[in-house]
């Protein structure tokens, strides 16, 4: 056991204002399974990346383990499965039992390991790369959104090996992955960072009463306070204006009464002014999850689309059959399934991508779309241009993403510079903003924050917009779905 001490650590980027971190002081144990939280673009690849190395800031980082960043880049993916966990591991041939043990847990097949690493799929490269890091001597691991291309077997089986483990901070926006892996929690908050015991559920529990607690007692005292110091601005103002007036008087004698009351109201205005700032400081932690809204058109018949024996097809391989399913209007269809097994082919088949296939597949005359995809590549350039190449309203747009928790600073930014996070809810805010009949939507949430997944959670709910989906946030789709389509990979 040792300890990870961070104090008075400062930091900004290059060019910019404000500052990342500022006077940041919290210590962790190397032999914590520390979940990392907190919304989109506040810092937490950031801050693994200053462990690391990457970046000179001000304060000190001390810690007598070696850090090590998943995912990394493979610089040559032409060399083995086998001789990827040799190089990154640094174990001996004689050793490889240990990296066989270590994929047996992760459910990888020794089949995989003569083939080479740019035809694993993405699951099998995670797992592969996550079995490698872990065969490592004193090591740290900082694991950055390892679920992002897990379907949810394969997230479930790297949670209960991440739980088998011991010595890694884990970044995920997953609640259900972070309560199976879990024991401790560093939330980076409005204001502050925070270290607590316990899982993701338990944090939120306390995080919901403690927000709870200082709305209740400082809303209603700071409105309170205002309105006290709005009387006696008023007050200070008829004070002032006895000074002016006809009629026989002292004028010296009422203009030193004046002046003395006058000081008094100063005084008792600045000392609220300052239990204000103090009562608001208090909230300053608090998350302002803003309702969205979402405008679904109404689709003039009760059946939007129907397949089936639907057959998806990569080249001349079959890579899922016997897809049958029907949505209507209300419906909320989660399609799920293995990686790999034509549930991203399905979606963009479906929005008129020229797909091969074969079956029945009938779609609705005149039926609108609106379509997020998994791929965040392509953007680039202004949310203003984005927004008008789009034909979407420029004010509705930027006000989701201000409800989505992006500061103002954020519009003036090449998207490119954004974050993974920021780019996906850029794409959730312009579907949000076009009236479609039918929402499909890819893996909405990669890299979403979890206050922000609870936003468009309830968004769904109330709104109630047919949608059609692929998420493999499991508590998502026990909460969203109105039902759910296994698709099988055809083997």
């Amino acid at each position: 056991m040792s300890i990870i001490s961070v104090h008075n650590l400062t930091f900004c980027y290059e060019g910019s204002f404000d500052n990342i971190f500022e006077n940041v002081n919290f210590t962790i144990d190397t032999d914590w399974r520390l979940g990392f939280i907190g919304r989109n673009g506040r810092g937490k690849t950031t801050f693994l990346r200053l462990l690391t190395g990457d970046y000179a800031y001000e304060g000190s980082i001390t810690a007598s383990v070696h850090f090590d960043y998943f995912p990394f880049a493979v610089t040559n993916e032409c060399l083995t499965a086998a001789e990827i966990l040799l190089t990154v591991s640094g174990i001996a041939e004689y050793d490889f039992w240990r990296a066989e043990r270590e994929l047996g847990l992760l459910g990888v097949d020794e089949s995989v390991l003569p083939r080479p690493f740019a035809t694993l799929s993405n699951g099998e490269k995670t797992k592969l790369l996550l079995a490698a890091l872990f065969l490592k001597e004193n090591n740290f691991l900082l694991i950055d959104e390892p679920t992002n291309h897990l379907d949810l077997d394969g997230r479930r089986l790297v949670a209960k090996y991440l739980k088998s483990k011991r010595g890694f901070i884990l970044v995920s926006h997953d609640r259900a992955f972070l309560d199976e892996c879990i024991d401790h929690v560093l939330s980076i908050n409005r204001s502050t960072i925070e270290v607590i015991h316990g899982n993701y559920s338990s944090w939120q529990r306390e995080k919901t009463r403690r927000d709870d607690y200082e709305r209740s007692e400082n809303s209603a005292e700071i409105a309170n306070l205002r309105n006290a110091a709005d009387r006696i601005a008023s007050w200070s103002d008829k004070i002032e204006a006895t000074k002016i007036g006809g009629g026989p008087c002292d004028r010296g004698a009422i203009g030193a009464k004046a002046a003395k009351m006058m000081r008094h109201a100063k005084a008792q205005e600045s000392r609220l002014e300052r239990e204000i700032e103090k009562r608001e400081a208090l909230m300053h932690d608090v998350e302002y999850d803003e309702q969205l809204k979402l405008h679904p058109e109404p689709y003039f018949r009760q059946n939007l689309l129907l397949s089936k024996d639907l057959s998806i097809f990569y080249g001349d391989r079959c890579v899922a059959n016997g897809i049958s399913l029907t949505l209507n209007r209300g419906d909320r269809i989660a399609l799920v399934g293995r990686n790999g097994c034509g549930k991203s082919s399905l979606l963009k088949l479906l929005i008129g991508q020229p797909i091969a296939h074969t079956g029945t597949l009938e779609i609705g005359s005149r039926l609108t779309v609106s379509y997020v995809p998994q791929d965040m590549s392509f953007l680039s350039g202004s949310a203003d241009d984005f927004a008008a190449e789009s034909e979407i309203d420029i004010t509705l747009f930027k006000t989701i993403l201000r409800k989505l928790d992006f500061k103002r600073t954020q519009f003036t930014k090449d998207m490119s510079e954004f974050s993974m996070g920021q780019k996906k809810k850029v794409l959730l805010a312009r579907s949000l903003c076009q009236r479609a009949n039918l929402y499909i939507w890819d893996e909405p949430l990669n890299y979403i924050d979890v206050i922000s997944r609870l936003q468009i959670e309830t968004l769904i709910l109330e709104c109630k917009p047919t949608m059609l989906f692929v998420e493999h946030d499991e508590a998502f789709v026990n909460d969203i779905a109105t039902e759910v389509c296994r698709i099988s990979l055809n083997q």
